[in-house]
């Protein structure tokens, strides 16, 4: 029987201000990549984004971005290996002092937005951010898309790492996401997002946006939390799953 881990970003609220839907959402995933305080969120939403976390016995991995809370992470940043590697400790630590309060192992780090994908085609990046939690612990799982640099850089680092796959999101031929920017880059019918992920987990294939088929690996799907129909595209894809025999399980397992 197939297995795969069905992750979500959360803990983006920050403030006064509400994303997402985190508490009815979670039901339906077993990993969350929780914000750290540089893209979003705050010490207050991380706390209490970790007690819902272990109150549905999820996977929590931390979720570091570059320090652009008004671009919600999403923006290019001039930065250099140096100064991602001290960014992802930083914030890993911020969020492992919450899961170690409330008694909840850390067991996964997934960049975020400009970064998860600026490391994703840039090897030095990729590998500064290997490094950070290779040295923060060796047990942590990187989590990075399927094909990309960072999967190789955690090859050569000797750091565990799951290959992640997005539900709603279209891609290039070479295996990256299509920016946001691009038309086309979001897959906005939920049974084509839904028929994709099967056929990624089943197959190891997706069509691009060029129409060509390309081959994938997926150990991790990520389904967003903030969209309008978010929480309705979660329970389907969760039902989707269930009937074709595949199982979710956090990364923990799926990489034991």
């Amino acid at each position: 029987m197939n297995q795969v881990d069905l992750n979500c970003d959360l803990g983006e609220s920050f403030g006064a201000y509400t994303i997402g839907m985190d508490e009815q959402v979670i039901p339906y995933i077993s990993s969350a990549n929780i914000a750290c305080g540089y893209h979003a969120s705050d010490p207050v939403v991380m706390q209490k984004t970790i007690k819902l976390a272990k109150e549905n016995g999820i996977g929590v991995g931390a979720h570091p971005g570059f320090p652009d809370l008004m671009g919600f992470g999403r923006r290019n940043m001039n930065v250099s290996p140096s100064e991602v590697k001290a960014y992802v400790q930083y914030q890993i630590g911020a969020l492992y002092a919450f899961c170690k309060a409330a008694h909840l192992p850390l067991s996964h780090v997934k960049p975020h937005g400009a970064l998860y994908n600026m490391a994703g085609k840039d090897y030095k990046l990729a590998k500064a951010i290997c490094e950070g939690i290779l040295e923060f612990d060796s047990d942590l799982i990187l989590m990075a898309l399927s094909g990309s640099e960072m999967m190789n850089a955690a090859k050569d680092t000797g750091l565990k790492a799951a290959k992640e796959v997005f539900a709603d999101r279209a891609y290039e031929e070479d295996g990256s996401l299509v920016a946001r920017s691009k038309p086309g880059a979001m897959i906005t019918d939920e049974d084509t997002a839904i028929q994709r992920v099967i056929r990624m987990i089943q197959e190891g294939k997706v069509t691009a946006v060029t129409g060509k088929d390309i081959s994938i690996e997926a150990d991790s799907v990520c389904v967003h939390g903030d969209g309008a129909k978010a929480l309705e595209f979660v329970k389907k894809i969760r039902t989707a799953l269930k009937t074709a025999e595949i199982r979710v399980l956090p990364l923990s397992v799926i990489l034991s």
